[in-house]
């Protein structure tokens, strides 16, 4: 009895090892298969992603380079007219235009680099210290015209714009990334 019992077990186990084999190999086969498909999805997923985020990423790209070239102190200057107000409310008129300008494209740091912003964020603090100083220099009830002078003229003594450094960065960026 101990022999045929013994016998038993080692034909069940015979035809039970083919089977294991068998079945460990499917498994591995449809492991295989739905791990590609899966990065078949994820890759279909990212194409997706990239036909939908790049055209917003090259807006912020755009809208930025407006913003730096709005703020760029010749441009500021005859944007915001400083006739008929005092420096110091010509000062007040720039750095509000600046703050409206920063406040309004805030939002497009979230397609650029970090670097990218922090040349933005450089570029624009900048130019408010320029005006700042440039207004610092003057004598109180001079009119606003005399504190526009006086910026254009610590740009053209300095021969850059303080957003040109960003703006350069940016465009750069740019080429790298199309």
């Amino acid at each position: 009895m101990t022999t045929d019992t013994s016998s038993i077990i080692l034909l069940v186990l015979l035809s039970a090892v083919p089977a294991l084999l068998v079945a460990g190999g499917m498994y591995l086969l449809v492991q295989k298969y739905l791990d590609r498909d899966y990065r078949k999805r994820l890759l279909d997923i990212r194409l997706k992603n990239s036909e939908i985020i790049l055209p917003i990423r090259l807006q912020a790209y755009e809208r930025i380079i407006l913003f730096l070239e709005r703020i760029t102190p010749s441009n500021l200057m005859i944007r915001v007219s400083p006739s008929g107000v005092t420096a110091l409310e010509f000062q007040a008129q720039l750095l509000q235009e600046i703050r409206a300008e920063y406040t309004h494209n805030l939002s497009q740091q979230l397609y650029m680099s970090e670097v990218a912003w922090q040349q933005v964020k450089k570029a624009k603090e900048e130019v408010v210290t320029l005006i700042n100083q440039s207004y610092q220099a003057l004598e109180d009830k001079t009119k606003g015209t005399e504190l526009a002078k006086r910026v254009l003229e610590h740009v053209m003594h300095q021969q850059v714009d303080p957003t040109a450094p960003a703006l350069q960065f940016l465009k750069r960026e740019l080429h790298e990334i199309f």
